[in-house]
């Protein structure tokens, strides 16, 4: 893999690299380094077991969402299988779109050039209910699985480690006396539900969620599994605070900042089409083939045009999956097609080009926007590391220190009253 190609996966605020990388690669380890320095200042034996908690909890959790939801879904779609029917048709092709697509439309347009996924349209409209029972199915399992792993075993079962090493700490604590008691009170604790309200075609949009969007599903499941499991009030304080601030800086900023650097730079397009030097060569030879427009018919009559499956269109909008081919050339009738996003796809490209065509030399523009470009997905992953790394711990630790009048975890702060308590 090229560094463009890693550039290009990290970029995509889609797909799951960029929450990998900010993850697992630097809020992590860089959290868990902040935990232990600021419990450091009141406690040692306080911040290596708040540290060691820190690692537990966020290691073992992102292997649940990592690994938890694409394994419960490929079980799912097994049985989905078992049953005769395809996971791939999606729920969307119901609702018909006249003369564009839907599942009537598709079956009679791709009848005789794509024989076997119409067979899979078929099936799923002859037994409607069932695959939407099914789907619905596959949905609650790979969300609500890691979501009582991450949220509720996994912090009891690390508490529990916890307890038994406060225990064995206390007990070398004996003879000890804390000149500054910390006031907490173990017992108190909030807990809070809402009943969720399902109206509509609440199955259709949770069977086409996306890899973030079923991530951020669980991880919101997973916040109020770790706030409703705290050990006191201050904890839960403390947790709402940081679940937060964790939700909005992985799902939401990320995203904005990519579309502030896109708006100064000016560049949308990926640096794996600008790097593509048969681009450059259709550019500079006024030979690039695009849809006529941007409307649905245009775009679909395009795509479905086998003379234009070669074409760069048409190649990077199915590998940036804005629609899926099947492996004779011809689109996936199963998949649904969100026909602004392929048209934004249309209108970046066409804009990007006439603008490169204007000039004088288009190899140097076309190799700067790259940069730019590239430049603008690092910014992101560095801003967005940046603040979940550092400045949410940063903002927690000082509204903890605010709440509580303690730099120490409030969950294992009690332990050391009780342990105050008996030396």
């Amino acid at each position: 893999m090229t560094i463009t190609n890693i550039i290009s996966a990290i970029g995509n605020n889609s797909s799951v690299y960029p929450l990998i990388v900010r993850d697992c690669g630097i809020e992590v380890p860089a959290k868990i380094l902040l935990t232990y320095n600021q419990n450091k200042k009141d406690d040692k034996e306080i911040a290596y077991l708040a540290a060691r908690e820190r690692f537990l909890d966020e290691y073992s959790s992102s292997a649940v969402w990592l690994g938890g939801i694409p394994l419960v879904g490929w079980l799912c779609n097994k049985l989905i299988k078992a049953k005769g029917l395809n996971p791939d048709v999606n729920l969307k092709l119901f609702n018909e779109e006249k003369d564009i697509q839907g599942i009537d439309y598709n079956i009679k347009k791709f009848k005789d050039i794509a024989p076997d996924a119409v067979k899979d349209l078929i099936k799923a409209k002859e037994n409607k209910k069932l695959y939407e029972k099914l789907l619905a199915g596959k949905f609650i399992a790979s969300t609500a699985i890691p979501i009582l792993t991450m949220g509720f075993i996994l912090p009891k079962i690390i508490f529990a480690s916890s307890a038994k090493k406060i225990e064995k700490l206390r007990q070398e604590n004996q003879s000890k006396k804390t000149k500054n008691p910390i006031n907490f009170t173990q017992k108190d604790r909030f807990y809070k539900s809402n009943t969720t309200s399902f109206t509509g075609s609440w199955i259709t949009k949770a069977a086409n969620f996306s890899s973030q969007d079923k991530m951020a599903v669980t991880d919101g499941g997973y916040a109020i599994g770790r706030i409703s499991t705290a050990r006191n009030k201050n904890e839960t304080i403390d947790l709402s605070f940081k679940m937060a601030g964790m939700m909005l800086l992985n799902y939401v900023a990320p995203k904005w900042i990519e579309k502030l650097l896109n708006k100064i730079t000016g560049v949308e397009l990926d640096p794996k089409i600008l790097a593509d030097k048969e681009f450059l060569s259709q550019i500079q030879n006024n030979t690039l083939q695009l849809p006529k427009s941007d409307n649905a018919k245009d775009l679909l009559e395009f795509v479905d045009d086998t003379k234009n499956s070669k074409t760069l269109f048409v190649k990077y909008a199915n590998e940036f999956e804005k629609f899926k081919m099947l492996d004779n050339g011809i689109r996936d009738p199963r998949e649904y097609v969100n026909i602004k996003n392929l048209a934004k796809f249309r209108n970046d490209i066409e804009k990007f080009a006439q603008k490169a065509a204007t000039q004088k030399n288009i190899k140097s523009f076309i190799k700067k926007a790259k940069i730019a470009k590239s430049a603008n997905i690092i910014s992101n992953v560095t801003i967005s590391s940046f603040l979940l790394a550092y400045a949410l711990p940063k903002a927690q630790f000082a509204f903890r220190k605010l709440v509580t009048g303690s730099d120490l975890e409030p969950g294992l702060a009690p332990a050391e009253k009780v342990i105050d308590k008996k030396a």
